[in-house]
């Protein structure tokens, strides 16, 4: 019995290893976000294994019967749409169950969105903080008063269709003239690093509709 979370590619998929590849072949069962998005990557591997669905909406309700098959035997491979399971993605709460369970867990190094934005992103990458999402609603106050005074850079995940407000939002909070990068579409086609100042960077994409995925780089407070 065993749980494997592994790392699906962020856009290019030629970013997976061997061993996750080999994972996924020799698993039971393949647990994924999106049967659809994961079938693409499977069957570019040549990968038939059974699917099943596990997300935020449905992970609470199906938690209990995936530990008593772990528990029975079976090998599960976890995969999300893309990146590493567990960071801003479905993952840690099967993750914990099986701590509790004396079930046997096992993550795979690869890919995840933040290391190559931070990297590329030409802002100081010694010491950071990840903060994903930021709040919707309830927190973001909180969240982005926080974020002022924080003098390691920060990374954050963002929608398109939120980003000019959150580079607003952040500009009015952390400075105008704070550094950062929108890294938009990593390993993609149309992958993109637009680095300048927030205030640059929410006029810009509150002029140009962003589409994709992307990373927040922001400098730290001075």
């Amino acid at each position: 019995m065993r749980l494997y979370l592994v790392p699906s590619p962020i856009g290019n998929l030629g970013d997976i290893s061997y061993r996750a590849v080999e994972v996924l072949k020799n698993a039971d069962v393949i647990l994924c976000e999106d049967t659809r998005t994961s079938s693409v990557l499977l069957k570019h591997y040549g990968i038939q294994k059974p699917l099943t669905p596990y997300h935020q909406h449905n992970e609470h309700k199906i938690l209990a019967h995936l530990v008593e098959q772990l528990q029975a035997g079976k090998t599960f491979a976890l995969i999300t749409d893309a990146g590493t399971p567990g960071i801003s993605d479905p993952g840690f709460l099967l993750l914990r169950e099986c701590i509790k369970n004396d079930i046997l867990v096992e993550c795979l190094p690869g890919a995840t969105a933040f290391v190559p934005a931070l990297v590329q992103s030409g802002i100081p990458s010694n010491r950071f903080v990840f903060e994903g999402f930021l709040p919707l609603k309830k927190g973001r106050h909180t969240m982005l008063t926080k974020l002022a005074e924080e003098e390691r850079t920060i990374i954050l995940y963002e929608s398109p269709h939120r980003l000019a407000k959150a580079l607003k939002e952040l500009a009015e909070y952390l400075g105008a003239d704070r550094q950062a990068a929108v890294c938009r579409e990593l390993t993609k086609m149309f992958e993109e690093t637009r680095k300048g100042t927030l205030a640059e960077l929410a006029a810009h994409y509150e002029a140009h509709a962003p589409k994709g995925e992307i990373v927040l780089v922001i400098a730290g407070k001075e």
